[in-house]
């Protein structure tokens, strides 16, 4: 797959099947993605597989809490700044109002919201989830890093044929992540990603990019 076609075909897929990925997929995908560039060439990311009963556990253990109301463990670091300021609010509000949209449901709806939010830690479907940790001593480049690592590794899933989703949800629960996963002390959940084959009759919103103007200034 051209890696233009690939950049554009990659989407956040929430509606996989079940069907397994192969092991030998896995291995040359992520055998690939560490080329990626990092400074000083750390490689800061301690990636984790989970397939099988460990993520059925997983799943299992996340679904408990969520449905006895339990809203996750304590943040260990902030997803979005405190005070959002423009373009990016509307940018979030209008992601938001897509994907809710999509489905048929209200802004004030918060009871659905959630059901669908939930879908998040079954893997919307998939058989195979990603988590990925970083020393809790990295600053900020190290994360950026771990950025290019992970986009590297969703593009090369789209050149087998597969999907994905990027969940920093998943760190809302990171207490019971690793509980299962077991990391070193150590170790800080970045984010988790559900890896598979979409769904054939699942639908996406579109999300619209800003365009050039907006983000790039070129100085000649």
């Amino acid at each position: 797959m051209d890696v233009y076609e690939a950049v554009a075909s990659r989407q956040s897929i929430r509606t996989f099947t079940d069907r397994p990925v192969a092991r030998d997929v896995l291995d040359r995908v992520l055998t690939a993605a560490a080329r990626t560039p990092s400074g000083g060439n750390l490689q800061p990311w301690h990636i984790y597989v989970v397939t099988g009963d460990r993520l059925v556990e997983l799943k299992k253990r996340i679904a408990e809490r969520v449905a006895i109301g339990d809203r996750g463990d304590e943040p260990e670091f902030a997803y979005y700044p405190p005070n959002m300021a423009s373009p990016y609010r509307e940018r979030l509000a209008d992601m938001g109002s897509r994907r809710y949209g999509a489905l048929g449901i209200a802004h004030d709806d918060t009871e659905s919201r959630a059901r669908v939010r939930a879908e998040n830690w079954n893997c919307f479907g998939a058989s195979t989830a990603l988590f990925c940790y970083l020393d809790r001593d990295m600053p900020p480049p190290q994360w950026a890093d771990t950025g290019m690592y992970l986009q590297t590794v969703m593009l090369l899933l789209r050149s087998e044929g597969l999907h994905s989703c990027t969940q920093i949800a998943w760190a809302e629960y990171h207490h019971t992540v690793d509980e299962v996963i077991a990391p070193p002390a150590e170790q800080i959940l970045f984010c988790g990603m559900s890896i598979g084959f979409a769904h054939p009759t699942a639908t996406h919103p579109y999300l619209p990019r800003a365009p050039l103007s907006e983000t790039v200034t070129f100085l000649e």
